[in-house]
């Protein structure tokens, strides 16, 4: 495991909101990334969850008191070997405490007690959140450097609906891994495609291909992760990842070529789309049907958008392709690099056992212009995506940083 949290010591934080539910859940899913959990519950949590469910799930018992373990000082323990103090759900309360540096319980002492970083997850009732002394205090931790994810909008305890909801577990665990991962792409505009282009034969009917989107969604989340501007066009019919910009709804290849092409101007392009090679010449008005016996298909070929991209490339920018193939992989992946123009060609067997389509893993080889490769063997999508993210900041630092020589061109 490689993920920014992988080895990362958080210490999460729960207090007294209907929402700490969802702190089981974030629980989870911070120890599924890697990260050693030692859960704080403040007293009021107590009434809403159970220390047992949180010390089942955690790397190690709940604490919740400053006076009921064998350490004299345990919030100290706690804020110096953090490498994160994340405290979801985050009452008007416990942001008020934290705000005049009251420490009158292990969760605020040990806020107190760290140099780490510090992720804030209020929840609370719309009238509460807009509260001016509420929002005075969020600026003030703002101002501080504390970083936040805000509440989203929903429903809310008691029938109600509004501002205040606990943001989506995901959301929070995305936000911590920006915060602990290298922001080697911070500014940069970088455009993913995913998914497989539909080509229709009629209303009803279309040429396609297995391609899930997977991969360009996780290459989206690991580019947003490390700080970049993310637009993600594609034809998968999911929500874009936290953190992602924009998202693109496209179907065909025409529209794909469309859509990157207006966004030409990006730092990075990252064509991770199974694009169709051809589409149907003519397109039936009507379904077809069968009791007119087969139709006769005559193909055309789509647009080569990333050998388009390619011969438009501006100075500077860093262009990725991908190659499915079945056989001979380097020495397609090779070619698909000249032809194209790409700066990187990522190619995997789509053959093999675990690869590529329809598969939650994948293994690839990344072969650069310089002539440089980079194996990466079978593991998951998004372990995938950090290689070729590592690849595509490499690039986009060497080009982005001012030369020693004034007359001498950018890389």
């Amino acid at each position: 495991m490689s993920g920014a949290l992988a080895g990362k010591r958080v210490v999460l934080g729960v207090t007294g909101g209907i929402a700490a539910y969802k702190a089981v859940h974030l629980c989870r899913l911070l120890v599924d990334a890697g990260a050693h959990v030692a859960p704080v519950l403040s007293e009021g949590a107590e009434h809403f969850v159970g220390r047992t469910t949180f010390s089942a799930l955690a790397s190690e018992p709940v604490r919740t008191s400053l006076w009921d373990g064998p350490e004299p000082i345990p919030h100290t323990r706690l804020g110096q070997s953090a490498d994160l103090v994340l405290v979801a759900p985050a009452t008007s309360r416990l942001i008020a405490a934290y705000v005049m540096g009251l420490s009158d319980d292990l969760l605020t002492a040990t806020l107190l007690a760290t140099r780490a970083p510090v992720l804030v997850c209020p929840a609370m009732h719309t009238e509460m959140w807009e509260h001016p002394a509420v929002v005075a205090n969020i600026a003030t931790l703002r101002g501080r450097g504390v970083h936040l994810v805000e509440p989203e909008e929903g429903h809310l305890a008691g029938g109600d609906s509004g501002a205040g909801r606990l943001a989506e577990p995901e959301t929070i665990l995305a936000a911590a891994e920006r915060i602990l991962s290298p922001a080697d792409l911070a500014g940069a505009r970088v455009v993913v495609t995913a998914g497989g282009t539909r080509e229709p034969l009629d209303p009803v009917r279309f040429i396609g291909n297995r391609s899930s989107g997977r991969q360009g969604y996780a290459l989206a989340a690991e580019a947003a992760t490390r700080g970049a501007e993310v637009t993600l066009v594609t034809t998968v019919d999911r929500d874009a990842p936290p953190g992602v910009h924009e998202l693109v709804p496209v179907e065909t290849a025409a529209e794909m070529e469309a859509a990157v092409r207006h966004r030409g101007d990006a730092d990075v392009i990252v064509m991770a789309a199974a694009v169709a090679d051809f589409r149907p010449k003519v397109v039936a008005d009507d379904k077809l049907k069968k009791a007119d016996g087969p139709p006769e298909v005559v193909l055309e070929p789509t647009p080569d958008i990333l050998a388009g991209l390619g011969a438009a490339k501006r100075p500077g920018q860093v262009l990725v392709g991908f190659a499915a193939e079945t056989r001979d992989l380097a020495a397609n992946a090779r070619d698909k690099l000249t032809r194209k123009g790409a700066d990187a060609i990522v190619a995997n067997d789509v053959s093999a056992e675990g690869v590529g389509f329809a598969h939650e893993t994948n293994a690839v080889t990344i072969h650069v212009a310089d002539g440089s490769t980079v194996d990466v063997a079978l593991t998951t999508k998004r372990d995938v995506a950090r290689a070729v993210v590592d690849v595509i900041a490499r690039l986009h630092a060497a080009r982005s940083a001012p030369s020693d020589d004034p007359g001498s061109p950018s890389l």
